[in-house]
């Protein structure tokens, strides 16, 4: 029979850290020892649910391993316009490399709504993954390049008939353009309303504007860009990231299962396999979902592939209840 530590070990090795953090208290005693395993359990259950807002505090730096927290602040969103280090304004790979072994923790758990949300979140950012390379950031809106003001630019301008954008991604390409001088909670309205739409705006200029302007002549291979923002808009549309419109997440109530999701995945394989760049994404790498990271390694033009954060939290759980 298991004691209720050993349960307690299991769990942290499923990555219920929020359970394990819960728990801790009455199956190690109140004490310093329980208190540090349900703090280092938090910080984990922050990496877990993906609050990229809130990857490193300062009850962190008290609590969890250096190492593990400069892996999460490589994850982590600025909360003002001059916050240092950038985290993922600097670079989206660290942060895709964590999305996908999300991906592959809420698969192994079948927690199949979670695992379709950041699969959605995926898509949302994937152009800026694409733009990462030609920017020489992940779209920080505090080093956008003045290429995109540039004379004729429609980048930001509203309105204007001739420009691909939606009302939305108009009124976002504006806002990305001056938000690095507004406050701290404008800077942080911005992230949660818009900066997804700059992603999309961005995808529109490279990917699939019918009549360009002067907004990317700063891009020194433009077609490279062009052929990796299709490919980002293409996932955005798979049957893969619509299986959100079915969940709990999306609009409707319906839970997708193991096999929808899986026969989705391979609808959507055979859409993005048209783009040359993509081909990869047919491979069987035993990723869940097969390609995946290939796919995101295509659009990036750099290796992606799924973190071990998640699984370095826990065995670090793990140590602390065999102490």
């Amino acid at each position: 029979m298991h004691s209720a530590h050993d349960l307690l070990i299991a769990l942290a090795g499923r990555y219920s850290f929020g359970d394990v953090g819960a728990l801790a208290p009455a199956v190690l005693g109140e004490g310093e020892q329980s208190a540090l395993v349900a703090s280092v359990c938090e910080f984990g259950q922050r990496l877990l649910t993906l609050d990229a807002e809130d990857f490193h505090t300062e009850i962190d730096a008290q609590t969890v391993p250096a190492g593990l927290r400069r892996r999460a602040r490589d994850c982590h969103m600025p909360q003002t316009p001059r916050e240092q280090p950038r985290g993922a304004l600097d670079s989206l790979r660290p942060a895709y490399a964590l999305l996908l072994e999300v991906v592959e923790a809420r698969w192994r758990r079948r927690e199949l709504s979670s695992m379709i949300a950041a699969v959605h979140i995926c898509s949302e950012y994937l152009p800026l993954l694409a733009f990462e390379p030609a920017l020489g950031h992940a779209g920080d809106p505090a080093r956008w390049p003045e290429g995109l003001r540039a004379p004729g630019s429609r980048f930001g301008s509203m309105p204007d008939r001739e420009c691909d954008h939606t009302r939305a991604e108009r009124s976002a390409a504006e806002r990305t353009l001056r938000v690095a001088v507004e406050p701290p909670p404008g800077w942080r309205a911005y992230f949660d309303r818009q900066h997804s739409q700059v992603a999309g705006a961005l995808a529109t200029c490279a990917g699939r504007c019918r009549t360009p302007c002067s907004a990317l002549d700063w891009v020194p291979d433009l077609d490279d860009l062009s052929a990796r923002c299709r490919i980002a808009l293409t996932f955005a549309d798979t049957p893969l990231v619509r299986l959100r419109h079915a969940a709990p997440v999306g609009h409707g109530f319906g839970v997708p299962s193991p096999e929808e999701v899986l026969e989705a995945w391979e609808r959507s394989r055979a859409t993005l396999a048209k783009h040359e760049a993509a081909a990869a994404v047919t491979a069987d790498d035993g990723f869940p979902l097969p390609g995946l990271p290939a796919l995101f390694s295509a659009v990036a033009a750099a290796p992606v592939r799924p973190a071990t954060l998640l699984a370095d939290v826990a065995a670090h759980i793990v140590n602390l209840l065999r102490e």
